[in-house]
C-alpha cells in the first residue's frame, strides 16, 4: 500500500505589524487625562478622609466667629435705629466695638466694658430704656442659645466679645423689628 504524504499545513507570514500608536496626544487631551486622573485621586483621598476622621467629635463652626474685619476706634457708628431701644442697643454694640469689651466687670481698668455695661452708658441715665434694651438682648440671646440666666452670665460665659457683639447687634435689628 502506497503511503500517502502528510498533508502540509502551512501557516501564513505575518504581514501586517500591530497598529502603531497614533501621533503624540495634543495639549488639551494630555490635561483632560491628568485632570481624570487627579479627579480619581482626590474622590480616593478625601473617601479616605471621611473615614480616618469619622470618630472624631466636631461641633460647627459659626463664620460670624471666623470672618472678622480689623476693628479700629476710628469706624464711625452706623445710621442709628428710629426706635430708642435699639438705638441703644446699636450704640452699645459700637462702644464694645470701638472701646473693647469685657468680662467679670460691667468696666475693667482699660475702659472695656461687659454688655450690661455698655448697655448702662449709653442709656445714658434712663433706667426704663436701659431695663428694656437688657430685656429685648436677653430675648435674643434666649432665641439664639436657650435658657440664659441673664445678660451679665452670657457675657461672662465667653472668652472673647465676638459673640456677644454679635448678639447685641442682633437685638438692635430685633428691637427695631418689635418697634422699640
Amino acid at each position: 500500500m502506497p503511503t500517502t504524504p502528510a498533508p502540509v499545513i502551512s501557516h501564513p507570514a505575518p504581514t501586517a505589524a500591530a497598529p502603531a500608536p497614533s501621533a503624540e496626544l495634543s495639549l488639551e487631551e494630555r490635561l483632560a487625562f491628568i485632570n481624570a486622573a487627579m479627579t480619581v485621586r482626590l474622590d480616593e483621598a478625601a473617601l479616605a478622609y471621611e473615614v480616618n476622621t469619622a470618630h472624631i467629635p466636631t461641633e460647627p463652626v459659626d463664620l460670624g466667629d471666623v470672618v472678622s474685619v480689623p476693628l479700629t476706634p476710628t469706624l464711625q457708628p452706623p445710621t442709628p435705629y428710629p426706635t430708642p431701644v435699639a438705638a441703644v442697643l446699636q450704640r452699645a454694640h459700637h462702644r464694645l466695638l470701638t472701646g473693647g469689651w469685657c468680662s467679670g466687670a460691667l468696666v475693667d481698668e482699660d475702659g472695656a466694658r461687659c454688655m450690661l455695661g455698655a448697655i448702662r452708658i449709653e442709656a445714658r441715665g434712663d433706667s426704663g430704656l436701659e431695663a428694656g434694651a437688657a430685656a429685648v438682648l436677653l430675648d435674643a440671646i434666649r432665641r439664639k442659645f436657650g435658657d440664659v440666666d441673664s445678660v451679665p452670665s452670657f457675657n461672662d460665659a465667653h472668652r472673647s466679645g465676638r459673640v456677644p457683639m454679635r448678639m447685641l447687634d442682633q437685638a438692635a435689628d430685633l428691637a427695631d423689628t418689635r418697634g422699640f
